[in-house]
């Protein structure tokens, strides 16, 4: 297929809304996946399996130390791939896959297993699905952004169409996911049956849609990158990284920003069941706030336009720091709640249109500054932190439960204080320390330069 080849036409180019749209799919399939990890894999070892929460989000959480070497070693790949269809293509094509048959195993754990040995099949599927696979299509799609046109605003709108169709992900599952495994399970909520048949239609839609992504998208930047770039190994990758400030200031803001919505996603559907008293407004709160969050992102790009990614993303930080606040000064009216939510809706829509549209830019800084050229290692790096903070978050949420006495009581005044904390006051401060990152984002005044610079093989550090 001749339309699947490398495109070694202008790096700087507009794309069609075609293309825009075939990218954002490609993370609208992988929320079905993430989503569904943090809102609902505690909730089945906690509910469906009976697993203690405190060994739930430890097995999360020393599972982070094998993701983030994956994550390395895959931006390295993709650094090292030259192939007609690019250097990131390839493996959301390769892996695709792999990653929805071990999503839906992570899900049907056999009835049989108990103690160790299920703490085992625990452990070992939700390596292969977040350490191998997941790391092995999120890395190069990540990295994809950047390699098909270095066009500023044309990465915002990437960065918006990524985050809005990843937002209608969350929603579908946030929307369905309950309301299939009663469905599956002949009406009971947790039943295994009906949760592997929930997962199996969900890891059948991620493969069909990620196909779209391969087909659609195209690479134009890579091996005009590769051809100007010197070879450079590992650490010296890591070193270029390092000195990047800006790199440094995306990294620890993505890490606060995962960390922040694995306690917050992943205690939801809690919080509506003991805090609100009754688990099916979850779907109502939690769809305020996608719902807000995709009408947001439609009005983005003029934003960003106006005022620009680094300013449109503090505004968001900004905006979720005062709707957390008033979540927690709603005490169990849902309707305060779905206000809130909405206010959280729309700062996520500033901030997700315009994160990876700033890492992308400071990946590019940085192969100006240093003359290195790691963009694979740049997202596998961040995406490292981004799966750290969401793993670490996962299992704050278990260890804040388990100390609540979640598990002996989920309505004690402990479990409920518990809830709160991982849903209203962590994130509070997780985007406080956001926007303090943002502010210090001014990259804007050197970003021209060094794609100029670039395009003509020039390089700060010569």
């Amino acid at each position: 297929m001749s339309e699947n080849k490398t495109v070694k036409t202008d790096p700087n180019a507009r794309l069609s809304f075609i293309e825009r749209f075939a990218y954002g799919l490609g993370d609208y399939s992988s929320n079905l996946i993430y989503s569904s990890i943090s809102a609902f894999l505690l909730v089945y070892y906690v509910s469906v399996l009976g697993v203690n929460a405190v060994t739930a989000g430890s097995i999360m959480a020393v599972s982070k130390i094998f993701d983030g070497v994956s994550d390395l070693v895959m931006g390295r790949i993709v650094d090292k791939t030259h192939s007609k269809m690019g250097k990131a293509r390839p493996w959301l094509l390769r892996l695709c896959v792999p990653l929805a048959v071990c999503f839906v195993l992570m899900f049907s754990v056999p009835s049989g297993l108990t103690g160790k040995v299920q703490v085992a099949y625990m452990f070992l599927t939700y390596n292969l699905v977040s350490t191998i696979f997941y790391t092995g299509v999120n890395v190069p799609y990540a990295t994809l952004q950047g390699l098909m046109t270095t066009n500023q605003y044309e990465r915002g709108l990437l960065g918006n169409f990524r985050n809005l169709l990843a937002t209608a992900g969350t929603m579908t599952v946030n929307t369905f996911v309950m309301k299939l495994c009663i469905a599956f399970g002949d009406g009971e909520q947790y039943s295994q049956k009906g949760w592997t048949l929930t997962f199996l239609a969900l890891g059948i839609i991620f493969v069909i849609l990620n196909l779209v992504t391969v087909y659609f998208c195209k690479e134009r930047v890579a091996e005009q990158e590769a051809e100007k770039g010197r070879e450079a190994s590992v650490m010296e990758c890591l070193k270029s990284l390092v000195k990047n400030k800006y790199w440094i200031l995306m990294v620890v803001f993505l890490f606060v920003l995962y960390f922040m919505m694995s306690t917050f996603f992943g205690g939801a559907y809690y919080f509506a069941q003991y805090v609100l008293g009754d688990e099916s407004v979850y779907a109502l709160t939690a769809n305020a706030l996608s719902a807000s969050q995709i009408v947001m992102l439609f009005i983005t790009p003029f934003i960003m336009k106006k005022i620009g990614k680094r300013n449109t993303g503090l505004l968001g930080m900004l905006i979720a720091s005062v709707a957390f606040i008033l979540t927690g000064l709603a005490g169990s009216s849902v309707t305060l709640v779905v206000a809130a939510n909405i206010l959280k809706g729309l700062a996520f829509g500033c901030c997700g249109a315009t994160m990876f549209g700033m890492l992308q830019d400071a990946i590019t800084y940085g192969s100006w500054l240093t003359g290195v050229q790691a963009m694979g290692m740049g997202n596998a790096a961040s995406s490292f932190c981004m799966k750290v903070g969401s793993g670490i978050g996962t299992a704050a949420l278990g260890w804040i439960l388990g100390a609540g006495g979640f598990n002996t009581d989920p309505t004690s005044p402990g479990s409920l204080m518990a809830i709160n904390v991982s849903c209203i006051w962590i994130p509070l401060v997780t985007c406080i320390i956001g926007a303090a990152c943002v502010c210090f984002f001014d990259l804007d005044k050197y970003y021209d330069k060094a794609v100029s610079d670039l395009a003509q093989g020039k390089y700060k550090e010569q």
